[in-house]
């Protein structure tokens, strides 16, 4: 498991295909390799990786399979590319950002990035098959970052968020620019809690189901809203 805090970034010096598997040495900043074990968890651009070996003091080798390659964003990672790291939380480690698996559900382009002062929101496209599970005020985790999501839009299919200044200088995000993709956990809660409650209803109401969707239409809410009303609050609580 991981926090979502990410501690640094990291260099890939070396990136290499064999079988179907591609390997990845990188070089991380001074101390981030202390007590670091073949068979560890690191969190790379929010995608958990396995230490297959250890280089040096400071660097790590990776393998990656062809599943994770399609997914999320490493298979267009070079050498000389910078990526967000963070090892695997430690047991009773505070959770800074939200818990994260590490487990990609997908990848999606930034579409617009607007700086006001020290304030950057970031505004993502969002495929109409993942909207059930992002809302306002809502976590998500982009290239292993813990964020809230500050505004979605279903009808022109994007989702924002918003960077403060340390987030920044931490991450790879002051580097990337329209069109750089990004990989996006959703939070795992809400993803049961939107499933659960529409499978429910669906299973209760069968053939009255359409009826219940025309009438929250009418009221600008859908079955998935109902879900994510009942996540927010219970994340509220929390």
């Amino acid at each position: 498991m991981f926090t979502g805090i990410v501690q640094s970034t990291a260099e890939i010096t070396e990136v290499t295909d064999h079988n179907g598997i591609r390997t990845f040495v990188l070089k991380f900043q001074q101390g981030f390799c202390t007590d670091l074990e073949v068979g560890a968890s690191v969190a790379v651009d929010g995608v958990c990786l396995t230490v297959t070996a250890l280089v040096s003091e400071i660097s790590a080798s990776f393998d990656v399979i062809l599943q994770s390659l399609r997914i999320t964003t490493l298979s267009q990672l070079t050498t000389g590319a910078q990526v967000n790291v963070e090892r695997a939380a430690k047991d009773g480690a505070e959770i800074g950002g939200h818990p994260l698996s590490g487990h990609i559900d997908f990848n999606t382009p930034i579409a617009d990035i607007n700086y006001m002062d020290d304030n950057c929101r970031v505004r993502l496209s969002l495929a109409a098959a993942w909207e059930p599970y992002v809302f306002p005020k809502g976590y998500i985790a982009l290239n292993g970052a813990s964020l809230t999501v500050s505004q979605v839009n279903k009808t022109e299919g994007w989702f924002e968020v918003w960077l403060i200044p340390e987030t920044r200088r931490v991450t790879t995000f002051s580097a990337k620019q329209v069109g750089d993709a990004i990989n996006v956990e959703i939070e795992r809660g809400t993803q049961v809690i939107v499933d659960t409650v529409r499978a429910t209803i669906q299973e209760s109401l069968g053939e009255w189901l359409p009826l219940l969707e025309k009438t929250l239409a009418a009221q600008g809410v859908d079955i998935d809203t109902l879900g994510q009303r009942i996540q927010s609050r219970i994340t509220q609580k929390s």
